[in-house]
């Protein structure tokens, strides 16, 4: 696992350029966790992305990473109680975006959100099982996504 740590300046006309900086690296990489922080006297946000490199072939004498597997929602249909959770999610993530001035990959990617509607977890201890989730977002979202599972 690696990490690539950018800023991003709130100036309305540098934030266009150091989100299309994220995007780029978003596409090449495969992202593990991601992790925020605002750095006041800089004005800026600190995004820290813990990611491997995406392999095009894989060597057949490469030993695979032995951790538990995180769950991702990959190529699964979500039924229609799942889309409504989706949709609460995505406009939560979109207010919760526009409260702290972020781009709404900050707060949870689409594909986190898919599996947070198809995992349906529990407790905050179990969005630890989905991939994407990490102590940081955890600890400042994992209880509204909760209560949002929880009322739809």
């Amino acid at each position: 696992m690696k990490i690539k740590i950018f800023k991003v300046r709130i100036d309305d006309d540098l934030v266009k350029e150091d989100q299309k900086s994220i995007d780029d690296f978003l596409n090449k990489h495969d992202i593990i966790n991601v992790e925020t922080a605002f750095l006041a006297d800089e004005k800026v946000w600190s995004v820290f992305m813990y990611y491997n490199e995406i392999k095009n072939s894989v060597s057949k004498n490469t030993v695979k990473d032995s951790k538990t597997p995180k769950y991702s929602a990959d190529d699964e249909v979500l039924t229609e109680n799942e889309i409504k959770i989706l949709d609460a999610l995505k406009i939560w993530r979109s207010e919760k975006a526009r409260e702290q001035n972020l781009p709404t990959y900050f707060i949870a990617t689409n594909k986190e959100l898919f599996s947070v509607a198809k995992f349906k977890p529990l407790k905050k201890e179990e969005l630890c099982d989905i991939k994407g989730f990490g102590k940081h977002k955890i600890e400042n979202y994992g209880e509204e996504i909760l209560l949002i599972l929880d009322s739809v």
